[in-house]
Formats: structure tokens, sequence, C-alpha cells
């Protein structure tokens, strides 16, 4: 058995995909082209690929099947970009080391036993398909479900917030701001008067909770009562709970606002809700162990929880990581001009190895040992 053998067979081309998806950024629900540079590759190397999965056009599922009963090992794949920055989050190198780590487990499973699974994930920047991946039974025949992202340095899986995407649309009645301004309904003042209550609320939340807002719409000039307006707001909390229980209270402001303006509120999310990230800490160490073998660099602890990420959704119903494998630039930020530049030199290629060939150890290990698998199970089913 030789994993680094295999990975050296299509390292050349794996690093070939990413500078494509670098050079060719797509939005979220619109990488079309990403998709199907991965899909052909991934039937290149005989894996049944179905697309279109969960209604989402960008998202596949891509299968490798052993003749032998085993255990299925699923790699998820993100590569949506960013607007204005391309890949700043680096979901390019996220997207081949899913398809490397499958297809170089895919190269043993005939002799071991089992199935591969590669994901393809769209628009976790904004509407991620994780989540009705993960309502909607996707994940029911998997056993693991593993991915990477890119970072300044390694560190272990860890927690991740879960989060609500709340909009308000405030509205009111139209008037000459200073003719006859006793005729207007200000739906700015309603949205302004929200902005107040999230800030008064801040004294009364737990340290982990994040509110954090913008006003999208605001009038379209200052001598018209503004007869629209609207805001958006992310709330995070370190447990769906926390978040459910700060929502309800934002809700209750939002309402007070209204009734203290004469406006009328209309409250939507505007992107998906995402659950908290739960590692499964036994598969976590055993990548983790990995990782340390084939990479060059430290790996540190798992950090405290700042983001959220769709893989939250995928935590609640199997066990799962999200380990950050880094790019040898301390210090590097996320979501960038420069994160996305440094996945090209060959600090990226090099975290491309070191994901692909520590994914598909783990994923072997997990097929060769009934014990490692059980105990996965046993924690998750605990947690």
């Amino acid at each position: 058995m030789s994993l680094v053998k295999d990975f050296e067979n299509i390292k050349d081309k794996l690093i070939k995909i990413s500078n494509q998806l670098y050079e060719n950024p797509e939005l979220g629900d619109q990488e079309f082209e990403s998709m199907k540079l991965l899909v052909e590759y991934l039937r290149s190397h005989n894996f049944e690929v179905e697309t279109g999965i969960v209604d989402r056009p960008t998202a596949f599922r891509a299968e490798f099947s052993s003749e032998k009963p085993g255990p299925t090992v699923a790699f998820l794949a993100e590569y949506d970009a960013l607007p204005g920055i391309g890949h700043g989050c680096g979901h390019n190198l996220i997207a081949t080391m899913a398809v490397g780590a499958g297809v170089v487990l895919s190269k043993h499973v005939q002799e071991i036993g089992g199935k591969v699974v590669v994901l393809g994930t769209p628009a976790e920047e904004t509407n991620g398909a994780k989540v009705p991946m993960a309502e909607q039974g996707t994940f029911d025949d998997i056993d693991v479900a593993m991915m990477v992202h890119p970072a300044d340095v390694s560190s272990e899986s860890g927690p991740m917030l879960a989060m609500d995407a709340l909009q308000f649309d405030y509205t009111g009645k139209a008037s000459h701001a200073a003719a006859s301004p006793e005729e207007g309904i200000n739906a700015l003042d309603a949205v302004i008067q929200l902005f107040n209550g999230i800030n008064a609320l801040r004294e009364h939340v737990s340290s982990d909770v994040r509110m954090h807002g913008i006003i999208t719409e605001g009038g379209q000039a200052a001598n018209v009562v503004p007869e629209k307006a609207v805001a958006q707001f992310y709330i995070r909390a370190n447990e769906r709970k926390v978040v459910d229980e700060v929502v309800q209270k934002v809700r209750n402001i939002a309402d007070g606002a209204a009734l203290m303006t004469g406006a009328s509120v209309a409250i939507s999310n505007y992107e998906l809700s995402y659950d908290n990230m739960v590692t499964n800490n036994v598969l976590s160490d055993v990548f983790t162990k990995n990782l340390k073998a084939h990479s060059p660099h430290p790996v540190y602890p798992a950090v405290a929880a700042t983001g959220s990420a769709d893989m939250g959704n995928v935590s609640q119903v199997v066990p799962a990581i999200h380990p950050f494998v880094g790019m040898n630039r301390p210090g590097l930020v996320f979501h960038t001009k420069e994160f996305a530049d440094q996945t090209i030199t060959k600090d990226g290629e090099t975290a491309i190895a070191d994901a692909v060939l520590s994914l598909a150890q783990t994923g072997y290990d997990i097929m060769t040992d009934q014990d490692l698998l059980s105990a996965i199970k046993t924690e998750f089913e605990k947690r």
C-alpha cells in the first residue's frame, strides 16, 4: 500500500486543477465551470457522478465503490469564490484536496472494501449546500465526513459558531420631509431603533454571542421621508440553542422598533442557517496524527470558535472534522487577495500534498480498523 506513490502520480494534475480554479473564480451557486472541471476529473478515475443533487445545479455526488463491503468515507469539496477577491478563502485548494484524497483512496478500496464519496458542496460563503444535504439524507449512508481548509498555519479541527442570517424589511410612508413631515412614517427611523436596541442587548448576552449588521437600504433622498429601509444581521453563538434564544430577543426588538415608529416590519432569513460545528475527537486525533506524519510544519491545537460554516450542519448528522492545513505564512488573513495568491505558491502546493495524503490515510485507517470506526461512532452517539 503506497498512498504517497498514488499521490505522486496525480500531483501535477491536482496542482493544475487548483490553479485553474484560482484563475477562474465563480460565486456561490454559479460554479458551473468549476464543477465541470472537478466532475470530469473524477469520472476519468472511474467515479460515478450525479450532478444537481439537493436541487442545487452545481452540487454533485461522486462515488467509487468496492465489490467488497466496508465503510463509506466522504470528502467534501467547496469551490465558490468571493466577489472582488476570488479565492480569498482558498476554496480552490479545498476542492483539489477533496478530489485528490478521493482518487488516492479509490486506488485501494477494491482490496480493502468500502466506498469513497466526494461531495461537491456549493456556496459555502453564502447559502451553503451542506445544509439541505444534511436535511435531505445525503449523509444517511456515509460513515464519516471530512474536509480540510487552508489557513496560515495548521491546526486541529475545532468548534465553529452557529449562525442565523436575518433581514428586516421596514415599511413606512413617504412624504415631503420639510413641507409635510407629519404625513410620513420614517422606515429608516425604525432601522435606527433596531440598531439601538440590538446594541443595548449586547450587555445582556453571553460573551460568545456575536451580532453584526448593515443597512442595505435607507432612503433615496434627504428631503423624502424614507418609505422603505432594510437591515441585515448575522447572529452567532457557540451553540444553536443560544442563537435561537438571542434571535427571539432580536425579533422582539425589531417588532418594538416598528411599534415605536409606526412602521411595519417583515423578518426573514436571507441565507440558510448554519449549526455549530461538533468535531468528532476520535476522528480528529487520527487525522492530526497523519498530518503530523506527512507535513513538515507544526499542527497547533484547535482555536476558539470565531466564524461559521455549513460543515456544522454536517457534524450534527454524521461524525465529521474540519481541520486546517497551513500554507507556511503565519498571520495571513482569510478573505484577502493575499490569501488567494498564497494558494498558488509552492507553499500552497505543499498544503495540497499534506491534506490529500492525510485525508486519504485517515480514510484508509477507518476502512481497515473496525475498532476505530466503532470508537468514532460511539463518540458521535454520545455527543
